[in-house]
């Protein structure tokens, strides 16, 4: 499976992705622990994270302004997190140092998704010993994604051609009436998915 929106680049040909999706994963991992238990005192440490972060953005020849549009997408959960520090004494500090480290992690993870296909980390997962219920469920929501961003591609394209003023007032309501549409249509595919996995022995 592929798809243009989630793993556009998940399979160049390139220095980075030609390496083997454990050492990357291990790679990944000791990054992110190593952000989140490194004091902020130690400044140099995420300069360096970020360069060599940057350097494998080139090796990996991701554009740039994709990389940086996947950080922005996530950005909420990085602000949403430090908001919460500016009630502290010294808000300001722990609000930069929050925003850094958090930055730094989702940026490792985001070039992790986009130079590893995702059955590659699922056999890392399997070689591993994780339980098999786990990765099954991880396959299963990978294959969802799709079926909800294409579902979703189809019902904003079917409300455009239908739309022939469109003002920034219809814009949200229709963006919200799809969001809406879009909820009630995933809860039902899942009822169906489940009911016939159980059909067919799925405990």
């Amino acid at each position: 499976m592929r798809h243009d929106y989630i793993d556009r680049y998940a399979r160049l040909d390139s220095p980075v992705h030609r390496l083997p999706a454990p050492l990357k994963l291990a790679l990944a991992l000791a990054l992110v622990i190593s952000t989140v238990v490194v004091p902020f005192s130690a400044f140099l440490y995420f300069v360096a994270c970020a360069l060599f972060l940057f350097s494998v953005i080139l090796l990996a020849r991701l554009p740039i302004s994709f990389v940086a549009i996947r950080l922005l997408t996530l950005e909420p959960l990085a602000a949403g997190v430090a908001i919460l520090a500016v009630m502290q004494p010294d808000g300001l500090f722990v609000l930069i140092r929050i925003l850094v480290k958090t930055n730094l992690c989702l940026l490792t993870m985001v070039l992790l998704a986009n130079t590893t296909p995702f059955a590659g980390i699922l056999d890392v997962l399997r070689s591993l010993r994780v339980p098999p219920l786990l990765i099954t469920v991880l396959a299963l929501m990978y294959r969802y994604v799709f079926l909800l961003i294409d579902q979703s591609e189809r019902m904003t394209r079917a409300r455009k051609s239908r739309t022939f003023v469109p003002r920034r007032g219809s814009r949200w309501k229709s963006a919200a009436g799809i969001v809406g549409q879009l909820f009630v249509r995933s809860t039902e595919r899942a009822e169906r998915i489940y009911a016939a996995m159980t059909a067919r022995g799925w405990r």
